[in-house]
């Protein structure tokens, strides 16, 4: 008896095509850059790309090159989309592992210094959706 071929599921055909980049093992605390990721989240492309130029933080600079690579890619998979129909769906911003080092210390003792790294994951979509 031959096998009669799947149906296309309805779900994956209604979902909305979001538009996503990641920057990984960035040797930054997540603590300095989740505040920066704040404010640009649920923002609209052109006005989070503005206010991330103008902060000093070097989060702010880390996550503008991810936004920038995230509206790469949404303009790259579809050619009608312009900059200003996107907006900054989501901004995670997870915990990487860390880099352990040897801290001495006076009276020949050691500690440990932990640098903490960051994976910033940048999700954006179309503003009419």
């Amino acid at each position: 008896m031959a096998k009669k071929p799947m149906p296309a599921s309805r779900a994956d055909a209604a979902a909305p095509k979001v538009f996503r980049a990641e920057s990984r093992f960035i040797i930054t605390s997540p603590y300095k850059i989740r505040p920066v990721a704040d404010l640009v989240r649920r923002k609209n492309y052109t006005e989070a790309m503005a206010l991330l130029e103008n902060m000093p933080h070097k989060g702010a600079r880390l996550i503008r090159k991810t936004v920038k690579s995230a509206a790469g890619n949404a303009l790259d998979q579809n050619k009608k989309l312009d900059e200003d129909a996107l907006y900054i769906k989501d901004v995670q911003i997870n915990e990487g592992p860390r880099m352990k080092r040897v801290w001495f210390r006076g009276r020949g003792r050691a500690d440990m210094l932990l640098k903490r790294m960051c994976h910033i994951v940048v999700v954006l979509d179309e503003a009419g959706k």
